[in-house]
This record gives structure tokens, C-alpha cells and sequence, in this order.
């Protein structure tokens, strides 16, 4: 029988058949390595959504919608490229949202941004 050894350090395991790493370190170290590709990109996308949400919050105020330029929600750093989901009304539009906040492109290269009516 050969004996197993750790997938992260190839030391020689003791302990349960099915054991795949010596110690927890081993297993935290191997997942990390194994994942961390896709963890980047996945932090950098909800960065992104994190920033966009704040920018449309923070243009949206107090107030119920509001109109925006475009330009002007680019030079707050803005990336239209990032959203969350649509919402297709029954007019035929489809708003774009960043969590709770959705925009709308208008003529004139203006949005109307509004706050999800459903959220608590």
C-alpha cells in the first residue's frame, strides 16, 4: 500500500483514509494557491460594482430619481460596463441596476437614476 502524502507540502499523512493534507495550514495554503485566479477577478468585479453603487447612491441623495449626465458620472468613476441585473418595464424600457440602484439611458447621453422601489 502506498502511503498518501499532503497535496501542498507532500509530507506523509497520518489519520483517516480520505485525508488529502497533513494540517489545516496545508489545506488553507493549497485552496488560496488553487483559487486565487479567480479570486482576483472576482474581487476586482465587485469592486467595481461596490463603486458603482456608491456613485449612484451618492448622485440619488435624498431624492426619489434624478437626471445625470453621462460624462458626468464617468468623471466620478462610473464603469457602465459593471451591473447587476436589468429590469425591462412594460413601457418597453430597461433600466440597468448596481444592486438596489438603477439607471436608465435617456437622449442626450443622460440617465435617470432611480432606487429599487422593492427594497426595504
Amino acid at each position: 500500500m502506498e502511503d498518501k502524502v499532503c497535496l501542498e507540502c507532500e509530507n506523509p499523512i497520518k489519520g483517516r483514509s480520505d485525508k488529502r493534507f497533513c494540517d489545516d495550514a496545508c489545506r488553507n495554503a493549497y485552496n488560496n494557491r488553487r483559487n486565487s485566479d479567480h479570486n482576483n477577478l472576482t474581487r476586482k468585479i465587485n469592486n467595481a460594482l461596490r463603486k458603482n453603487s456608491r456613485i449612484l447612491e451618492e448622485v440619488l441623495g435624498n431624492e426619489k430619481m434624478t437626471k445625470i449626465q453621462g460624462e458626468a458620472l464617468r468623471k466620478k468613476g462610473f464603469n457602465f460596463e459593471y451591473h447587476t441585473h436589468h429590469l425591462h418595464t412594460s413601457k418597453g424600457q430597461t433600466y440597468l441596476f448596481v444592486y438596489e440602484y438603477g439607471y436608465l439611458p435617456l437622449e442626450s447621453n443622460q440617465y435617470l437614476i432611480v432606487k429599487n422601489k422593492f427594497e426595504k
